[in-house]
């Protein structure tokens, strides 16, 4: 016992230090794939696993392996399904998360057979992986309350070799999980009051809902990981704005909200001039956010009023006023509106987010469609390459077509 709490001083202020900066992420799904990413460097981990709770089960968030990682070409990202299983005492998760008691398996094939607690050996017979060592703990916040399973596995030694976790890293993962999930819950509490927003929208408009709006921030920062790693942007920039992009983009229609009922539940096609009113929405929207306090806020401003805008500049609402709507001195076009903004005068953002909130309309089943095929999707925005869509972006979301269909069974 000594020994435990001796090695976990030694560690508590690298996992203080680690906090510290987790408990800068605003997003909940960015902090829950760093905290899988900086457990595993504590305990030197080849793969591992992080587990949302929602009622009575558990729900694989993320999950990472080096080893897997290292077969892929570069900037490809593991691609895995996402699934849900119950919290009892079946599961090694689950058995964790009923009983808060962390687990320490030097080689999950040799449980004993009176133990309650079963490893599934389907994963591992798909994948080709061996899982050996595992080491899990629940995640439990102030109240004692668990809303998480961290699990690491496969230890490595100093020449790599897989080796069972030392009994030390027990409370030293124990009492980082119980950190991390204080920088959790209040991410947490940061998407229940975006969503509480989109909630709003939501009464008003049937199309804009929480998975929506969720699906559209994680296309977002899938794009945008992989135009900041060709572009050799460096991490610490692309970590931050991918975390404010996560958020900023979920509020990308909340404009809705100053729009009529009239005009919003319209099951036909609107006139010219309910359309005109509805493209207010961008403007209306981009107003909450004009005193800029972070950088949420700038990038909320600006994919709010500009994710209707379009690569050939024939989008909307251009270059206006935002108090009064109006265009610009030097940019009024003939029939009294704005000229729209073209190319690169467009924030990368919105160029971002026009393109991943088509795809999930495209994708998505709504009152007048169902979705598109894969096929039938990617012909259509190849077919707006250039035209609607920044060409550079289409080209990354082509390439990155597995992750982002990964990342839509999370929120489907």
């Amino acid at each position: 016992m000594n020994d435990h709490k001796e090695h976990l001083n030694q560690y508590v202020g690298e996992i203080v230090s680690t906090i510290n900066f987790l408990a800068q992420t605003q997003d909940v799904d960015i902090l829950m794939e760093r905290i899988l990413t900086e457990a595993r460097k504590i305990a030197n981990a080849d793969a591992g696993s992080i587990y949302k709770r929602e009622e009575g089960f558990l729900i694989l968030k993320y999950a990472q392996n080096d080893t897997k990682q290292k077969e892929l070409p570069p900037n490809k990202k593991l691609i895995y399904e996402t699934f849900s299983f119950p919290i009892d005492e079946s599961t090694i998760a689950g058995f964790v998360a009923k009983t808060k008691t962390p687990l320490n398996i030097d080689d999950v094939y040799c449980i004993p057979s009176d133990l309650p607690y079963k490893f599934g050996k389907q994963v591992d017979e798909i994948s080709g992986y061996r899982t050996k060592s595992m080491l899990t703990v629940p995640l439990l916040n102030p109240s004692k309350e668990v809303i998480g399973v961290l699990q690491l596995i496969n230890a490595k030694d100093e020449q790599g070799r897989i080796v069972p976790f030392a009994s030390r890293y027990v409370p030293i993962i124990s009492f980082y999980g119980e950190c991390a999930s204080i920088a959790l819950e209040r991410a947490e509490l940061v998407r229940t009051m975006i969503l509480r927003m989109i909630k709003m929208a939501e009464l008003r408009d049937p199309e804009e809902t929480g998975e929506h709006v969720n699906r559209v921030g994680e296309y977002s920062t899938i794009l945008y990981e992989k135009w900041a790693i060709k572009r050799g942007e460096p991490l610490k920039v692309m970590e931050k704005n991918k975390d404010a992009l996560r958020v900023a983009a979920m509020l990308h229609d909340v404009g809705k909200i100053a729009i009529s009922d009239v005009i919003l539940k319209k099951k036909g096609r609107l006139t010219e001039e309910e359309y005109s009113t509805m493209k207010q929405h961008t403007y209306l929207g981009a107003r909450l956010f004009k005193e800029t306090k972070s950088l949420v806020d700038e990038m909320a401003r600006e994919i709010s009023l500009e994710h209707h805008e379009r690569w050939d500049g024939l989008g909307y609402p251009g270059y206006i006023d935002l108090d009064t709507g109006e265009p610009l001195p030097g940019y009024e076009k003939g029939d009294g509106s704005a000229r729209g903004k073209k190319g690169e005068e467009i924030s990368l953002w919105g160029r971002i987010v026009s393109l991943a909130d088509v795809f999930d309309a495209l994708s998505s089943k709504r009152s007048y469609k169902e979705p598109w095929s894969r096929e039938k999707i990617v012909e259509e925005i190849s077919s707006q390459r250039g035209k609607q869509f920044d060409p550079e972006l289409v080209d990354i979301f082509i390439e990155s077509l597995d992750e982002i269909y990964m990342a839509m069974g999370r929120y489907s």
